[in-house]
């Protein structure tokens, strides 16, 4: 099936070492990140450890560091760095005259059925939960 592409935003709007959420109808955000040699990835917004935003994390390479619990997450494949394992869906991205598209029906399916990270005040101490 060849892929119906959504334009997202421009590359510059993504920023060097950083990253842009893309939020969906259903599922966690995707996360569009830029490197320092302009390449760029998705991947959904959770670390297959505990559900951290990966948006958030600190760019290096090709890798992104979790900002929960500082897994390195790999940009081009969404797998964990060993020691640690597991990993997070990986969207497919084209850059076309510096707009970045996503993959339109990998946004609408992929990661949708993975529970969402729960934030929030912790409980107080006694109350039950």
């Amino acid at each position: 099936m060849t892929p119906t592409w959504t334009p997202i935003c421009r590359v510059e709007d993504i920023p060097v070492l950083g990253a842009r959420r893309v939020t969906r109808a259903q599922g966690a955000a995707v996360a569009v990140f830029r490197n320092d040699q302009d390449e760029v990835f998705a991947l959904l917004d959770r670390c297959p450890h505990k559900g951290g935003p990966l948006s958030q994390g600190i760019v290096f390479g090709r890798q992104v560091a979790c900002p929960l619990h500082n897994w390195t997450i790999g940009l081009a494949d969404g797998h964990a760095q060993a020691p640690d394992e597991g990993c997070t869906p990986r969207f497919a991205v084209q850059v076309v005259d510096g707009v970045v598209h996503l993959d339109a029906d990998e946004l609408a399916r992929l990661g949708t059925d993975l529970p969402l990270p729960v934030a929030g005040p912790a409980r107080r101490c006694g109350t039950p939960a």
